[in-house]
């Protein structure tokens, strides 16, 4: 028992290795986070922050943004699971479909993070705008004579941006658990009956349920968090709640209604998440 309890313990040498981590996490994150936490109960009067214990910023979004923080979250849904989707059928298929290629095909997934995300979102634009490449191609091909209005300006255009811009950060968790998976365990599954889908299924889908997971969890929180897509892509019916917080910290100078909107979204997403994991759990004890 007093071995076991001295590895256990830990050591001051380890607590001042931890030191200067907890410093960059504690000033950067944790501090700035609470700090805007109790803002979220202050008021503002005459363009000034007023010290304050007010439910009033969150009261607010759940009667004036319900509706704009139900489709945010939808369309969060929406991107991670399209990302995680099309990032499962691209993994595997690097993984196990492409031989030598598969370090080339993952390290042109990396170069397309580096693409600037401005730069993306204008892409985009052009691409789906009056005179972009899409509308181009329909009228040069005579199926349309106009161009098209309904292919920008709406939550498709802000979910296809989100998409494209997210989908490395789906593909690299879930290739990093298929990695773990042997290709002897797939072809025993096939030398025993199974076909592909049902291989995928019953064999390769439970050993990567973490990278899933993982896939969803950081697809999905970007998605919903983003303000600049909707603001260039989203029009009217593509909105979401980033948008306006924004537009509470910049132009009111509301920072108390920004804050209250900022820790609603991020409890209701974090909620999600959490319901996803127990869900998770819970398919992996049956």
């Amino acid at each position: 028992m007093a071995e076991h309890d001295e590895t256990e313990r830990v050591s001051p040498t380890s607590l001042a290795q931890l030191a200067p981590a907890a410093a960059v996490f504690g000033g950067l994150f944790a501090l700035p986070l609470a700090v805007l936490f109790v803002i979220s109960f202050w008021t503002v009067k005459s363009f000034k922050l007023r010290p304050d214990f007010t439910f009033a910023g969150y009261e607010r979004l759940l009667s004036s943004y319900r509706g704009v923080l139900v489709s945010t979250i939808l369309i969060g849904l929406a991107v991670a699971l399209i990302c995680v989707a099309i990032g499962f059928v691209f993994a595997y298929a690097v993984r196990f479909k492409t031989g030598r290629f598969a370090d080339l095909l993952i390290m042109a997934t990396l170069i397309t993070m580096f693409g600037g995300y401005l730069a993306k979102v204008y892409a985009w634009k052009s691409i789906l705008g009056a005179d972009g490449i899409i509308n181009s191609a329909l009228i040069a091909a005579g199926l349309v004579s106009a161009p098209q209005p309904w292919l920008i300006y709406n939550a498709g255009a802000v979910i296809v941006t989100l998409v494209q811009a997210l989908l490395p950060f789906a593909v690299l968790p879930i290739y990093a658990g298929l990695r773990t998976v042997s290709p002897d365990t797939l072809e025993a599954a096939r030398d025993l009956g199974a076909s592909e889908p049902m291989t995928i299924w019953r064999v390769v889908l439970p050993q990567i349920q973490t990278g899933l997971f993982a896939a969803f969890a950081f697809t999905f929180l970007i998605a919903a968090g983003d303000y600049v897509t909707p603001l260039y892509l989203g029009g009217t019916s593509g909105n979401m709640l980033g948008k306006y917080i924004e537009l509470e910290f910049s132009t009111r100078f509301n920072w108390p209604g920004g804050a209250a909107m900022s820790f609603g979204l991020l409890a209701t997403c974090l909620g999600i998440i959490g319901l996803s994991w127990l869900a998770l759990n819970g398919r992996r004890r049956r």
